[in-house]
């Protein structure tokens, strides 16, 4: 369910992209902030380069003219623009369910679960390896959620099976739990290509993927400044295959990046930038999205503090940036350092989550469920991210102004009198929100019903949500083709 919002608070830069008006409402960051970080970051592109642990991106490189010593390549103001000249603002990600194909970038806000928590957190704060039938549940709240537009990829990492095919069996399970799009594998770029077989073979062929892209991949950057060989590879095969891929880096400021603020900011876009630019040489026009979730690093700790509020700082830098170059943006949603789904958890997760959207962020993933730090999946906090996402999504959807909105005539008809019996009220009262988990009862309602805190509502209605899923229909012939392409892969493998 893509959300309709106009954040208002997009700076952009590049004027000479069709479609999109200039917006000058930014109050926090002014073009001249965002400028300083756009030169700062081609300094550093020009001076420090990017590694590419891949022989074949650095070919793409060499092809096109740049400069490199041995897998090191710099780059020139020149190559960043053309390069962000030919990439999409928006675009469309198709489901193999029409109805629930969405649109990512400009005025849009889609909703992705958490990934990549090789745990499960029980509401005590107790740990479990994560298995496949972990991921099978998540396959199931994503396709019966109301708020999340898509899922996959890897929203657990499943123990119980071989990490050199697990993405086989995830890909292959979405698409019999769930008919929303698709995140597809994105460990290395043969993972890449089983996800954009499987997902050709639902849509009709390879060409009609293309066409119409179904996949969606998130690769990583190996801060700072390198690109691991597998995620490189990732970036081509999407790119080749004209499926969106979303260029994401995690600088830890302190660690793997610079105390300043600003200076992670300069890096990260240097970073996405090499990535962004590595796309487009591959295809010119591919989708692409800018992302990152950049966070410090507790010194005390020695892990990222992903609820701390230079991450909200940099969420909110990176949305501005994407909006500066015209790109879709990719920010975390609901994260917490907090090990249990309690009011730090609530608290640290509703602020990025509302910076975020507000800021124009389009993509947003660990939008349900991410719980320690991206350690860990917490099913009941996944409830209680899917609530807080709803109330953020409502908040921030501008009021409708008009004058049969306002009614005056009706205002003036009740006069002095009351609304709530009137029957205009009671043919419009079902438009106001309601809460399907947050309690609005008073003491004596909410003691009479059991005083259950909200991890306690979220649970029964995690097993109410789970008992009721309904599985989508899939092609029997379909099934046998997919679980055919499988097993001839796995085959491969071993």
């Amino acid at each position: 369910m893509p959300g309709l919002l106009d954040p208002g608070t997009c700076l952009v830069h590049n004027s000479s992209k069709k479609g999109s008006p200039m917006m000058e409402k930014d109050r926090q960051y002014t073009q001249e902030d965002l400028s300083t970080i756009h030169h700062g970051s081609l300094r550093i592109l020009a001076g420090a380069g990017v590694v590419f642990e891949s022989e074949k991106a650095v070919a793409i490189f060499r092809r096109h003219g740049f400069r490199t010593d041995g897998r090191k390549v710099y780059f020139t103001e020149a190559a960043v623009t053309r390069a962000l000249e030919t990439a999409p603002e928006r675009f469309r990600l198709h489901a193999r369910n029409p109805a629930k194909s969405i649109d990512i970038g400009t005025d849009t806000v889609v909703l992705a679960p958490t990934g990549g928590a090789p745990n499960i957190s029980d509401v005590g704060g107790r740990q479990r390896r994560a298995t496949m039938a972990d991921f099978e549940t998540c396959c199931r709240l994503v396709h019966s959620s109301e708020v999340l537009s898509l899922g996959g990829g890897i929203m657990v990492q499943a123990n119980d099976v071989p990490a050199a095919t697990a993405h086989l069996d995830m890909v292959s399970t979405y698409i019999r739990l769930c008919d929303k799009p698709i995140i597809g594998a994105s460990v290395s770029g043969p993972a890449a290509r089983d996800s954009l077989e499987m997902a050709g073979m639902l849509c009709g062929g390879m060409e009609v993927l293309q066409e119409k892209p179904g996949v969606i991949a998130v690769t990583n950057v190996k801060s700072p400044l390198s690109f691991s060989g597998e995620q490189a590879e990732v970036i081509m095969e999407m790119a080749a295959c004209r499926q969106p891929v979303i260029v994401a880096t995690m600088v830890m400021a302190g660690s793997s990046g610079p105390v300043s603020m600003a200076g992670v900011a300069a890096l990260q876009n240097a970073e996405i930038l090499a990535g962004i630019v590595l796309a487009q040489l591959t295809a010119p026009g591919a989708p692409v999205v800018y992302g990152a979730t950049s966070a410090p690093l507790d010194m005390k700790t020695a892990v990222a503090a992903v609820g701390a509020p230079e991450t909200v700082q940099l969420a909110m830098l990176t949305a501005r940036m994407a909006h500066f170059y015209r790109l879709p943006c990719r920010t975390g949603g609901s994260l917490t350092d907090a090990q249990v789904p309690d009011a730090q958890a609530l608290a640290e997760g509703a602020l990025i989550l509302a910076s975020a959207v507000g800021s124009g962020a389009n993509f947003i993933l660990h939008s349900c469920g991410q719980i320690g730090s991206f350690l860990s999946l917490s099913f009941e906090k996944w409830l209680i991210d899917e609530e807080v996402s709803a109330h953020v999504l409502k908040s921030l959807t501008p009021v409708k102004i008009s004058e049969a909105a306002i009614d005056a005539d009706f205002i003036v008809s009740v006069g002095q009198g009351e609304y709530l019996t009137h029957p205009k009220t009671l043919a419009t009262f079902r438009s106001l929100s309601q809460p399907s988990l947050f309690s609005r009862s008073d003491y004596q309602q909410w003691t009479e019903s059991g005083a259950r805190r909200i991890e306690a509502v979220a649970a029964e209605h995690l097993r109410q949500r789970l008992e009721f899923y309904e599985q989508p229909s899939l092609d029997p012939g379909m099934a046998k083709a997919i679980d055919a392409f499988v097993a001839r892969r796995k085959g491969n493998r071993r």
